[in-house]
């Protein structure tokens, strides 16, 4: 069984660990900073890192492709440093690539999506190589399984949740 590595940032990484939580194929999530210079960034410190989640996943049981379209109908990728309240460079859409491969069918998704009009606004990801990926701290890991009654997780992951247990029912657990 071949792993592969993806790293996500579309907003708050807990959202985004929570939806991909979900998903046949997945291996594991790690939320942590990625895409800037900034070195040992922190929650308190990211400097010019985006919050991000590092996804490990066997191509065997979900493709990219899969993971692709579940990020873009996850957050809105036409919004420029912002996702909802959170506003940010932070907060950015980003796409970080371990392979040539995942990079080119990524330009090539995103090319498609800006062909059709379900967006309305032309796509502002990114899509970068991934040059390094910093863990973030304990307390963001696992965030909405070990919080998922905190006003947070009720107002913005939840119905992100079920929004994906709607359109991705035959990619779940």
């Amino acid at each position: 069984m071949k792993i592969e590595t993806i790293v996500f940032g579309g907003g708050c990484f807990w959202c985004t660990e929570a939806i991909f939580k979900q998903l046949q194929g997945v291996q594991s999530i790690e939320s942590g900073y990625a895409g800037g210079t900034t070195l040992d960034p922190s929650y308190e410190n990211i400097g010019d890192h985006a919050e991000v989640i590092k996804i490990e996943y066997d191509p065997k049981e979900i493709k990219f492709e899969d993971l692709l379209t579940v990020f873009f109908a996850t957050h809105d990728p036409t919004t420029l440093n912002r996702q909802g309240a959170d506003v940010g460079t932070q907060y950015r859409s980003v796409v970080l690539c371990s392979n040539e491969k995942q990079r080119d069918i990524a330009i090539k998704f995103i090319d498609n999506l800006n062909n059709q009009t379900e967006f309305g606004d032309p796509i502002v990801t990114e899509v970068e190589m991934l040059k390094k990926f910093f863990l973030a701290e304990v307390y963001h890991q696992n965030y909405y399984s070990n919080n998922p009654n905190s006003v947070y997780c009720q107002v913005v992951i939840n119905p992100k949740l079920k929004k994906v247990k709607e359109k991705f029912a035959k990619l779940l657990l």
